[in-house]
């Protein structure tokens, strides 16, 4: 079945999911994925750090880097993957309004991002990131397989 993260959302899906967001610019899309359990997941997240609406983040934690990475673990996690299996992919954190964005949005979402994962031992397996393009990804959860669509062009990921 095909499931589309907004932004600012994210979801979880099993063997015969796809996942899709549409428009990542400076956003964060992460994927998630166990290849044993064939279960996996993808977050949209806008904002690099929750503290600067704690009410928001509360309300909705998929909309800041720092809250929606570990939820997007956890609800893996629930659906039974391992954190030993995962094979974790990263889209977006770019700069859309090109070098003279004053608060290099998607520059500090991939920071945080990284410093998320390096806590907690987790390694990017690859990565389609930065750029003034924006991308859509297709995430199919039956094979793992991520294809990045961005100006007519497609790779996989």
């Amino acid at each position: 079945m095909r499931r589309v993260v907004v932004v600012g959302d994210m979801k979880v899906g099993k063997k015969k999911d796809m996942l899709v967001t549409h428009a990542l610019g400076s956003c964060l899309g992460l994927m998630v994925y166990d290849p044993i359990e064939n279960v996996g997941g993808l977050l949209h997240a806008m904002l690099p750090l929750s503290k600067i609406n704690l009410r928001k983040a509360e309300a909705n934690p998929f909309m800041f880097v720092d809250t929606g990475v570990p939820e997007l673990f956890r609800k893996v996690y629930d659906l039974g993957g391992q954190k030993a299996r995962l094979i974790v992919k990263a889209a977006g954190c770019g700069q859309p309004l090109g070098n003279n964005e004053m608060f290099k949005i998607g520059e500090r979402n991939y920071t945080i991002l990284k410093k998320l994962l390096w806590k907690n031992n987790i390694l990017l397996e690859s990565e389609d990131v930065g750029g003034m393009i924006s991308r859509t990804v297709h995430f199919d959860i039956s094979t793992g397989q991520i294809v990045i669509s961005s100006g007519g062009a497609k790779k996989i990921l």
